[in-house]
This record gives C-alpha cells, sequence and structure tokens, in this order.
C-alpha cells in the first residue's frame, strides 16, 4: 500500500496541511497513523465530509426593508 504524508494529502484535497493533521488527530481519515512524528495516510483515502460548524446568515426579504 502506498503512502502520502499530511502536506501531499494537503495539497490533493485543496485543504490545509493543519487541517489534514487535525482529521487524523480525531480519527477520521481511516488508516492514518502517525509514525514518529509524522501522519502517514493512505495514497487512497477519501476526504472526510467537514463537519465544522458555518454560520448560516439569515435571509434578506423584500418585504423587510
Amino acid at each position: 500500500m502506498e503512502y502520502l504524508s499530511a502536506k501531499e494529502v494537503a495539497e490533493k484535497w485543496n485543504i490545509s496541511r493543519r487541517r489534514v493533521q487535525i482529521l487524523c488527530e480525531e480519527g477520521r481519515i481511516q488508516g492514518a497513523f502517525k509514525l514518529s512524528n509524522v501522519w502517514v495516510i493512505p495514497k487512497d483515502a477519501e476526504k472526510p465530509a467537514d463537519k465544522r460548524k458555518t454560520r448560516d446568515k439569515p435571509v434578506k426579504r423584500e418585504e423587510d426593508n
């Protein structure tokens, strides 16, 4: 099986390296493990869904004006 570093996965998924590390720490990337102080992630691992909270902006309606 081939593995990638957190930096390589971050570039592949277009997210930050730190975000990949957090996903690994949370156990959300299947097959990822820490080798010494480096996260090693299977090449075919899938990007987990983003479960972070977002702010919902209220919808502005014409009758509100």
